[in-house]
């Protein structure tokens, strides 16, 4: 009897190698290399087609091109993220850490767009009974909603064809296998072969579907990246499973808007969308503290207001510099800034800065805020009560404006703040009712303004 020969197949991009590599020789990445049976050719030469059919070369601006009809889930913050609503046809891959909420979000969709759309519920990971124990403990009727508990490819693609729905949730893509490849479910081949097929059954039979991925410790989603480009949609779900709290995040999306994110409430009932979201990233103070500073920072469309905290704190020979929800590297450029052109010097300090709520804000428009908070808690004295501020600092001092300023004010002023230290290029030209607004083009100006407040 032959051998069967063994092939090591990347988990991030698929690539493969005849023997074990400690870095991939196709992406770079190290020990990503997994050791899996060859597929013979003559069972894969067949499973290659076309997800539409041949059409002439023609020009871009004769083509009849139409918005794409959306149906919203029930779900408001989940449509916010998905770009209006989902889409026929189109393939929405969704990940996050266990327990975080992924199977109860997509049930409680699934049970409101069945009232209006023929809805199917594949389930690998649990048995039916476990997915109805589930929907009576977050009160929900599944009067028609069809489940069905099964891996193998063949069979959901069978059932698929004869159910017809319009909405399919595949929970999830890493349990699947199919016949035609020999490797374990979850592998790297199992898991690229059973993404393409679904997405090519979505797109030839209109059928909106949504597969649920495992993410590796990094927070990525496991199996190969190439399982994120064959998708129209990317959604992340972000938050701690101690917090009440749970963000959804668009990283790709043919349809709508990236970055986009929805926030929820995990509940007796399931998850609840948030209607004023800056609420949880702000701390209540019954009076203003030092070291605390609040920010506006865009996610999508969407303003947000952040508080951001620093504590200045005597260090010893090797001061710290920790950041959480910020770019470490980043501080250390700030603390450089404010040293060189503002005259304040923490070199001895250990200096801790946090984005409260467990958000992370990878926008430049956070550099204003956390300089002055950090200014705040070396001094000992308190920001003014309703105090925000935002823009970007650059290495020779200069305070660079934010994009869509007017929005974040307007959002800030909606919420009852009073003053607001923003970018020169960012000063509204009408006053806005109930802020009070300083322009500064230079670092030196913010400190000097706030000591003067």
């Amino acid at each position: 009897m032959a051998k069967e020969r063994t092939v090591y197949t990347c988990s991030d991009c698929g690539g493969t190698s005849p023997k074990w590599l400690g870095k991939c020789p196709a992406c770079g990445a190290w020990n990503t290399l997994e050791e899996g049976v060859a597929e013979a050719a003559s069972a894969t030469r067949h499973r290659f087609q076309s997800l539409a059919k041949t059409q002439l070369v023609t020009t871009l601006s004769e083509i009849d091109a139409a918005d794409v009809a959306r149906t919203p889930t029930g779900l408001e913050e989940l449509d916010r993220v998905l770009g209006g609503g989902i889409v026929a046809g189109g393939v929405v891959l969704i990940g996050g850490d266990p327990g975080i909420g992924k199977s109860t979000l997509l049930l409680q969709a699934a049970e409101s767009l069945s009232a209006t759309l023929s809805v199917l519920y594949v389930t690998g990971e649990e048995s039916a009974a476990q997915v109805a124990l589930r929907a009576r403990r977050l009160g929900l009727e599944g009067a028609r909603v069809r489940v069905l508990a099964e891996i193998q490819l063949e069979r959901i693609q069978a059932t698929l064809d004869a159910e017809r729905p319009a909405f399919c949730v595949i929970d999830s893509i890493q349990t699947l296998y199919s016949d035609q490849l020999t490797s374990a479910p979850g592998s790297v081949a199992q898991v690229r072969e059973c993404a393409a097929q679904l997405t090519r059954t979505a797109k030839a039979s209109g059928t909106t579907i949504v597969l649920v991925g495992h993410v590796t410790k990094e927070g990525a989603i496991a199996g190969p990246r190439v399982l994120e480009h064959i998708v129209d949609t990317v959604l992340y779900f972000e938050g701690d499973t101690h917090s009440s709290f749970r963000l959804v995040r668009a990283i790709k999306n043919r349809y709508g808007a990236v970055n986009e994110i929805g926030v929820f409430a995990m509940t007796e009932r399931g998850l609840k969308g948030v209607a004023n979201p800056s609420a949880i990233f702000l701390s209540t103070h019954a009076e203003p503290v030092p070291g605390s500073c609040v920010m506006v920072t865009l996610e999508g469309t969407r303003p947000l207001l952040v508080e951001v905290q620093a504590l200045v704190d005597s260090g010893g020979p090797s001061p710290r510099r920790l950041s959480v929800g910020l770019e470490r590297d980043r501080l250390a450029m700030l603390l450089a800034v404010l040293h060189r052109h503002a005259g304040i010097a923490c070199m001895d300090q250990d200096v801790f800065v946090n984005a409260v709520g467990g958000v992370h804000i990878s926008e430049p428009a956070a550099d204003l805020a956390v300089m002055l908070a950090i200014q705040s808690s070396l001094r000992a004295r308190a920001l003014p009560r309703g105090f925000i501020a935002f823009g970007e600092v650059g290495l020779a001092g200069e305070v660079r404006p934010a994009p869509r300023g007017q929005e974040r004010l307007k959002e800030a002023a909606k919420l009852g703040f009073s003053v607001a230290v923003v970018p020169k290029a960012n000063a509204p030209r009408k006053a806005i009712e109930g802020l009070t607004i300083h322009a500064v083009d230079r670092v030196e100006q913010a400190v000097e303004l706030l000591r003067g407040l």
